[in-house]
């Protein structure tokens, strides 16, 4: 996929607007310590919700930039002889498995939000194991090649 067109897919999903949460918190010149609970504090399951509808819907325009991806690489053909061709292809298995992995992991993200939206009812421990859960299964893999030496 051209560089182009991925600034493109940014830019469409940019255009839909961002989902933004706003945290009602106690004002800073209160005092009284820090970070403890507030009568004022509030959740809006709206926000969750559509913070979680956000997320989920960003699984379309990677559907996009995986269509683009797989269309470039169309026609490529056996790759043996050809060590390019055999570069070239492993590149695109890598950024194939990594954009499906993107898109799973806004999946169950956006899922996770939306949940925790509807119903309010989970711990914040609740919501943090699942959360780590995500990161665990959707753990980025190490760079490939051009690492830097590790320090002594």
């Amino acid at each position: 996929m051209a560089w182009d067109e991925w600034e493109g897919l940014k830019a469409d999903a940019e255009a839909r607007g961002s989902t933004q949460m706003r945290l009602n918190q106690r004002p800073a010149d209160q005092g009284g310590g820090g970070g403890g609970p507030s009568e004022d504090l509030t959740s809006d399951k709206k926000a969750w919700v559509t913070a979680g509808e956000g997320v989920t819907g960003l699984k379309a325009d990677i559907g996009k930039a995986l269509t683009a991806l797989d269309n470039g690489q169309a026609g490529l053909g056996d790759t043996a002889g050809c060590r390019s061709a055999a570069a070239q292809k492993e590149l695109y298995d890598s950024w194939k498995k990594y954009l499906g992995d993107v898109s799973g992991r806004c999946g169950e993200l956006g899922g996770l939000l939306e949940r925790s939206g509807h119903d309010l009812a989970k711990s914040d421990e609740s919501v943090l194991t699942d959360l780590d859960a995500l990161k665990v299964k959707y753990a980025d893999t190490e760079a490939v090649g051009g690492r830097a030496p590790k320090e002594k």
